[in-house]
């Protein structure tokens, strides 16, 4: 049987208060504690920005430490990704946290996301080789977004680093990668970042009329901005559902975060996919009414 992890990258988001979290909060009130009572699975985005200390994890672990198998996936910094810009200090500082987690067994795996315009051809694979050496002890996924990487010599050379293949949904817009999971040595990755086309292009640097712009965190994060229908949610679940019979290992996450609607997607998925009612908090079947028909 394939252990699924469903979740939503990241999971401190002011604009999920209402939505998810409860709108009276008490000062012990902890927001990854909440959220880990209703998924067990979430992507740590911060880590792309900043090298977060060991003080920051081991709060982590303790807000978890209850739970049999909640997990962190932790999204490599993007000195390594998008700047390459790196040194030994900075790849100890990852490992570092990598260590801990996986050393309290609350570690999924490292996601290693590139942009738009890492395409496939032999230096960009080289690259991917000298990553995989930085941290060849831990699991570790790809999130590529460019569909020059669907194609066999592609696959081989990631499974011959053992890097795992993360299938992504998103705007089909230029060169964009389709929705076509790929199954590498029993793993896989499924991220889910919403069809806003419009907003999707205006955040892409690379189009003319975007390079060289600073964007801000609203800005960034519009093309985010999408609640998935359940018809939509419907075609998903019939092309996962036969690689439950392929995998070991399934992540689920959903990045369509603004307003909540990663959360409500994420339940409506876990129902179609385990065949089973949901826990949901009382905030998000208020905001989201059409989830009382799965909600325990």
């Amino acid at each position: 049987m394939a252990k699924i992890y469903f979740g939503t990258a990241g999971w401190s988001y002011k604009d999920w208060v209402g939505s998810f979290y409860p709108e009276n909060q008490s000062t012990k009130f902890d927001w990854l504690e909440f959220y880990s009572q209703y998924f067990n699975f979430v992507e740590v985005n911060s880590t792309y920005y900043v090298y977060v200390s060991d003080k920051v994890v081991r709060s982590w672990l303790r807000k978890v430490e209850n739970l049999d198998d909640f997990i962190f996936t932790i999204k490599l910094h993007q000195d390594f990704t998008h700047k390459r810009n790196y040194d030994q200090q900075k790849t100890k500082a990852v490992n570092y946290i990598l260590e801990m987690l996986d050393k309290s067994e609350r570690l999924g795996c490292l996601l290693i996301q590139f942009p738009y315009s890492f395409s496939f051809n032999s230096a960009n694979a080289d690259y991917l080789r000298e990553l995989k050496e930085l941290f060849q002890n831990f699991k570790c996924f790809v999130e590529v977004r460019h569909k020059s990487w669907i194609n066999k010599n592609a696959i081989e050379s990631l499974q011959q680093l053992d890097l795992g293949f993360t299938t992504i949904d998103q705007p089909q817009i230029g060169e964009a990668l389709s929705f076509e999971p790929v199954v590498i040595n029993q793993k896989a990755y499924i991220r889910f970042h919403g069809r806003n086309a419009e907003a999707w292009k205006k955040s892409i640097w690379q189009l003319p009329d975007n390079f060289g712009k600073e964007q801000t965190y609203q800005e960034r994060s519009e093309r985010y901005n999408y609640l998935y229908s359940p018809g939509e949610l419907v075609e998903f679940e019939q092309i996962i559902r036969p690689l439950l019979n392929m995998v070991k290992e399934l992540y689920i996450i959903f990045n369509n975060h603004p307003k909540g609607d990663a959360v409500a997607n994420c339940f409506q998925l876990i129902n179609m996919l385990e065949n089973r009612k949901v826990k949901v908090p009382q905030t998000t079947l208020a905001k989201y009414p059409q989830l009382s028909e799965i909600a325990l």
